[in-house]
């Protein structure tokens, strides 16, 4: 009896932090400084947009609930990557609610996560 009282705690215990750690399936970018360094679905409203066409690598940002220079999270896109999108991503993006999938990194301790396909960032209608 006691083994089996054992085995049914452990497959519960098992079962409970399954359903916390995937209960939420994305965080807002006010959360993502929480999770540097781990894959993440993040979730917001494109606040400001810049496509720095004269900087090194051509960078475009999408920041996300915060405009820029007080912005919280930033996606970037590179210019090799640009390409890939069918429409400019600062225009088409600006002012929609997507929600982007990757890597949580850091550049001047705003978090960030770095597109480098279309398929990374979804639009919510």
């Amino acid at each position: 009896m006691r083994k089996i009282f054992c085995l049914l705690f452990i497959f519960v215990t098992i079962i409970y932090f399954y359903f916390l750690s995937y209960s939420k399936k994305y965080i807002t970018p006010a959360e993502a400084i929480n999770y540097i360094g781990q894959e993440k679905t993040v979730c917001g409203v494109v606040a400001s947009t810049k496509y720095a066409f004269f900087t090194k690598g051509q960078p475009t940002f999408l920041n996300l609930d915060k405009p820029y220079p007080n912005h919280i999270f930033t996606v970037v896109i590179w210019g090799k990557d640009r390409v890939k999108f069918s429409k400019p991503p600062e225009t088409y993006y600006k002012g929609k609610r997507i929600c982007v999938h990757g890597l949580i990194s850091s550049y001047r301790d705003i978090p960030q996560i770095t597109v480098k396909d279309p398929s990374q960032i979804t639009l919510i209608k």
